[in-house]
């Protein structure tokens, strides 16, 4: 279980984040949800090391070290608003790098992956600058999960994405929760794909906490309300 405690992040002498509290638990998915510059990406960055920030970080209570590689050796995945590619590297070769976290005897693609995402296989050998946006997240997610994490963050998976390759990439994120062993984080702007998904849905509001609570029960049309205005 991820949890995050009183996390609080600048950007020079601007404070984004005020003291956030979070928790994701295996077999969930925690949306957070708002406005675009409540502090969302800034969230995620901070929880996977990309950014440094006050607060405390543990999994399974054991705190998380400083830094995006230490986070990512402790089962922290991060799938980047924008996908984040290596336009030059082919297909093969960006699953390969999330090899860099993983000890030598793990480093291969699990067939599961291509199983997820079969246009992957096939496209193996073209460079990841010639794919699809639909196909680049894809790419960005099955990366993600080469590391083999305990922790997925996902920021704004279906952006810029056509319907068939939203559903997919929400079918996946459904099917990983469901297996139990991973604790999924997802920033999402599409109301309607978060709210399908979500179990427990946080809401931001200029860089603090609005609403954090189950979503079983949970008044639909209220953090409608919340994260639209």
């Amino acid at each position: 279980m991820l949890e995050a405690r009183n996390v609080t992040l600048f950007y020079g002498g601007s404070q984004i984040l005020h003291g956030i509290d979070l928790t994701a638990r295996p077999g969930e998915i925690t949306c957070v949800m708002g406005l675009n510059g409540t502090g969302k990406t800034s969230l995620l960055k901070a929880l996977a090391g990309r950014h440094p920030m006050r607060g405390v970080v543990t999994l399974d209570g054991d705190p998380l070290p400083p830094g995006a590689k230490a986070r990512a050796q402790a089962g922290i995945a991060y799938v980047p608003q924008g996908r984040e590619v290596f336009p030059q590297l082919t297909v093969a070769e960006n699953l390969a790098t999330g090899f860099a976290c993983l000890p030598k005897a793990d480093r291969r693609v699990p067939g599961e992956i291509y199983d997820l995402f079969p246009v992957l296989r096939d496209m193996a050998g073209r460079r990841g600058g010639d794919l699809s946006g639909g196909q680049q997240q894809q790419l960005a997610i099955a990366r993600a999960l080469v590391t083999k994490p305990r922790v997925l963050l996902l920021d704004e998976p279906t952006e810029g994405i056509q319907p068939n390759i939203i559903a997919q990439i929400g079918q996946v994120i459904a099917g990983l929760r469901d297996a139990g062993d991973m604790a999924i984080v997802l920033v999402e702007q599409r109301f309607d794909f978060a709210w399908g998904l979500a179990d427990r849905i946080v809401a931001l509001r200029r860089g603090s906490v609005l609403r954090d609570e189950i979503r079983a029960g949970a008044d639909r049309e209220a953090i409608l309300a919340d994260v639209s205005v």
